[in-house]
């Protein structure tokens, strides 16, 4: 089976590649925009009259797409995620290949969802964000393409490769900082949100499956269980060795939640929140961004900008009812939170 892989180079991509390339029945060749793929194309300035072409001169039974970011304003979002998958629906119609494509989205699309629940394919998205909102429209774009085509909805990656900027990256690099420095205390904001990770190495089994597979629709890819991020930080700790304090600064103004570890005094000083940012201390000399000090009240004239609290605009709780890619795909997550967070805090210690 000859697939053609689109982003083979992301977070994602990355291990999908691997995994393809560990089946001796497939022969995989790779597209995207850096020097190390096998044909250069830029799907978000590339017409689909070039990608036809090259689809009907590679012919692959599989085109599985990766690509996308998730940084940028609305129009760099919309260009990447969106017109992107526009021009693989195009060009895939107009080939004689008669390919299947496997779509790549993210649970983003769904948006906030109830605490408690489990988010089924038949969820209405309510995006909050841009960038779910781009992915949204690259998914209705697939399932309304007439193609042979499944779209995956990865809930939270996580594992070797994890990217600096995601809230258990921005965790594992102020862990690295606070030990680097000696730090007894970590400061920690964001901790609030559950979210479902599943092992980026899981993720790409999926992907192998439903490229395998005669599935079409939308199928959810995560653990099936939500995990506080306060959790997830206590975890890394104990991967890590980290005997300091970690301080929670989420909750009201003026207020600290309950410390979570071993506690320690208290001192005035650089503290790093989840971030990886110098944020304020408990006394006031550096206090969270939108949070005053104990016993300090915020100017009313001129309140401190809080942060929006989940900027990936999914709310406090996302969980993934799995049940369709078990049933559809006979795939099933294998690696634990604890060994994907092992492997982060791997690469984040290399650093130290």
């Amino acid at each position: 089976m000859r697939v053609l892989l689109i982003g083979a180079n992301g977070y994602i991509g990355r291990f999908v590649a691997d995994r393809l390339l560990a089946d001796p029945a497939v022969q995989l060749t790779a597209l995207g925009r850096g020097d190390d793929a096998d044909v250069r194309f830029d799907l978000a300035t590339g017409s689909p009259g070039a990608l036809t072409r090259f689809l009907d001169a590679v012919h692959p039974g599989v085109v599985v797409n990766c690509a996308g970011t998730t940084r940028g304003g609305a129009r760099e979002l919309t260009r990447h995620n969106t017109v992107a998958v526009a021009t693989v629906c195009e060009a895939l119609r107009r080939s004689g290949c008669g390919a299947r494509l496997v779509q790549v989205g993210c649970s983003a699309e769904y948006g906030p969802s109830q605490p408690g629940s489990s988010t089924a394919e038949d969820a209405v998205p309510r995006p909050g964000g841009p960038y779910g909102v781009s992915k949204l429209a690259a998914t209705e774009l697939v399932l309304g393409s007439g193609l042979d085509a499944v779209v995956l909805r990865v809930f939270s990656p996580a594992g070797p490769g994890t990217p600096a900027g995601s809230p258990l990256g921005r965790l594992a690099e102020a862990m690295r900082r606070a030990m680097q420095s000696g730090d007894g205390e970590l400061r920690l904001g964001g901790l609030g949100a559950q979210r479902d990770f599943i092992d980026v190495r899981d993720v790409a089994r999926a992907v192998h499956a439903a490229s395998l597979s005669a599935a079409q629709g939308v199928i959810n890819i995560g653990s099936g269980r939500a995990v506080r991020l306060r959790d997830a930080a206590a975890t890394l700790a104990r991967v890590a060795g980290y005997g300091g304090a970690l301080h929670e600064l989420d909750g009201p103004p003026g207020a600290l939640r309950p410390t979570i570890g071993h506690p320690r005094g208290e001192s005035v000083g650089h503290r790093l929140d989840a971030l990886g940012h110098h944020r304020p201390d408990a006394l006031g000399h550096h206090r969270p961004d939108g949070l005053a000090g104990r016993g300090e009240r915020s100017d009313p004239e001129h309140p401190a900008p809080a942060p929006h609290p989940y900027p990936d605009g999914c709310g406090s709780w996302q969980q993934a009812d799995v049940r369709t890619a078990r049933d559809r795909l006979g795939w099933r997550p294998r690696i634990a939170l604890e060994e994907s967070l092992a492997d982060i805090w791997m690469e984040a210690a290399c650093r130290i």
